[in-house]
């Protein structure tokens, strides 16, 4: 009977626990905000934290006058994108893998930044023609 009695217990805790109140749709907006996707180039979903880490990196190798595989490096603007900040820009290496470009294969997606380090856009290799760029989405 102790034992009957113990499962019972634990078997209403279990559904108590089930049953708590889900959180309002204003709880989970900021969560499902934060992990959305900024940009997608191609099919990678890069988050705001991607892109300012792979800025921030770019811009301290920029300001220490150092480069990895040229990167960072001026970025011309043959597309003629519009930019919400004037030139010059630099493009870094922004990897599908989530991690900070060391060295390597730079992969077919840049971050563009300006001089100040102010964001301006994601461009990507993927779906342009030749050695051109498209605007991520």
């Amino acid at each position: 009977m102790v034992q009957l009695l113990s499962a019972l217990v634990t078997l209403l805790s279990v559904v108590a626990v089930a049953a708590a109140p889900v959180s309002t749709d204003s709880e989970v907006a900021p969560v499902i905000e934060a992990r959305a996707c900024a940009y997608t180039c191609g099919t990678v979903c890069y988050q705001t934290s991607h892109i300012t880490a792979a800025r921030n990196k770019g811009h301290t190798l920029r300001l220490a006058g150092q480069t990895i595989n040229s990167y960072p490096h001026r970025y011309n603007n043959y597309e003629g994108f519009n930019f919400p900040t004037p030139a010059p820009w630099y493009e870094y290496p922004i990897m599908s893998s989530y991690n900070v470009y060391t060295g390597g294969s730079p992969g077919p997606d840049r971050v563009i930044f300006d001089s100040n380090g102010a964001f301006d856009k994601l461009i990507t290799h993927t779906g342009a023609s030749g050695n051109a760029f498209v605007a991520c989405t």
